[in-house]
């Protein structure tokens, strides 16, 4: 963290001038006499380097003893009983992270009745899980989960928390690091650790053009969410090991200003996230045809239809159908990218895929630099005939 410095004594209503020209976001004004940066400033810096002096930047450290800090902590999303499949993949992920350091794992797991979940994350690594397990946490409610995620930090400071980028996570992990006063990277494709514990956080930017590695040095805890299916989930033990332990629950932790009259389930959409096939369809194949000819594909092979930006974009597809940074992560056993050019916000969501089967006429495309098999052709042909020997052969 930082701020912005003037050196008031060196303004003039000539440099002043020069200064708000340079800023991209209009955060610097000039008025009776005085300079003064407003909350629009994105601190780029870009005054500091053009002033000669007449701005600098000033950073704060705050020193802090990492020693006191030690675990790898994974949030647990339960809800109803069931642990997101995203919880498993981090846990496995925390395993590899702290062997550099040699710090245990931890699971925290809030919710209700929740017994069997404990027993379950120790099949995946966890060498102590850490409940809190009260009625007043059966749904969620964002100021409890807080109230008791925030005493976990305090009573066993973990060095750094991971948290799956579910809805509930997207939610409760911001206000968590927050209340924290800490830093949080959000989206991570990417973790690993530095010897001395700082978690090396590394994710897209710039929609996709490069890789940001981020790290929080000066405080702690480290927070980070990730995506479904972007780590691999580990093989879950037979015989679990670890122990659970219970955390007391005070009165002022369940306060809240929500009071949860009724929950309904929503009808559960077809998510691309879990399918082990997908046909992706992208702009070369966009026409009426294709697409029928993309879902005929994938009715066959039991998988489902997805698509890339543009198709969404233009409402083609649905959004929850999308694949990449904007959209879902994938890792199916099989995937088909027809008429997809393979754009780095496209490929980052489904790289990890078993398969990658890529169709497209431009042979320079650059999906054919990820996919294990390439097909130059026009989709509306080479898809029929690809139907006709898989029904050849069934």
């Amino acid at each position: 963290m930082g701020k912005l410095k003037i050196n008031h004594s060196r303004i003039t209503p000539e440099n002043a001038e020069t200064l708000k020209a340079v800023c991209p976001f209009g955060a610097i004004a000039y008025n009776e006499g005085a300079l003064t940066i407003s909350s629009a400033c994105k601190m780029c810096k870009l005054c500091v380097k053009h002033s000669n002096g007449l701005v600098e930047f000033e950073e704060e450290k705050k020193e802090i003893d990492k020693s006191l800090w030690k675990g790898i902590c994974v949030y647990a999303d339960c809800t109803d009983g069931t642990i997101h499949r995203v919880t498993f993949e981090l846990c496995g992920k925390a395993k590899e992270l702290a062997a550099v350091t040699g710090h245990p794992v931890y699971a925290l797991l809030i919710g209700y009745q929740t017994e069997s979940c404990a027993k379950q994350l120790l099949r995946y690594g966890v060498d102590t899980v850490f409940v809190y397990d009260h009625p007043a946490f059966k749904d969620f409610r964002i100021e409890p989960y807080t109230a008791a995620f925030c005493d976990f930090i305090d009573k066993h400071k973990p060095s750094s928390v991971l948290v799956g980028a579910t809805n509930l996570g997207r939610q409760l992990a911001p206000r968590v690091a927050a209340r924290c006063r800490t830093g949080l990277t959000a989206d991570c494709t990417v973790l690993e650790m530095k010897e001395n514990t700082d978690l090396v956080q590394i994710r897209p930017a710039f929609g996709g053009n490069i890789m940001a590695q981020i790290i929080t040095p000066h405080t702690r805890p480290q927070f980070c969410t990730a995506r479904y299916k972007v780590f691999s989930e580990p093989l879950a033990a037979q015989t679990p090991h670890g122990n659970v332990v219970q955390m007391p629950v005070s009165d002022k932790m369940t306060e809240s200003g929500i009071t949860v009259l009724q929950s309904r389930n929503k009808p559960k959409d077809i998510d691309i996230a879990e399918a082990e096939v997908i046909v992706a369809v992208g702009r070369g194949a966009a026409s009426e045809s294709a697409r029928a000819y993309a879902k005929e594909l994938a009715d066959l092979l039991g998988g489902v239809v997805a698509c890339s930006r543009p198709l969404a974009e233009e409402n083609l597809f649905d959004a929850k159908q999308q694949i990449g940074l904007s959209g879902r992560t994938v890792k199916p056993k099989l995937i088909f990218c027809l008429g997809i050019s393979g754009a780095v916000q496209f490929t980052a969501g489904m790289k990890s895929s078993d398969c990658i089967i890529a169709i497209n006429l431009d042979p320079q495309a650059a999906i054919f630099h990820t996919a294990h098999y390439c097909v130059v052709g026009d989709v509306n042909e080479v898809v029929p005939k690809l139907i006709d020997k898989i029904r050849g052969v069934s």
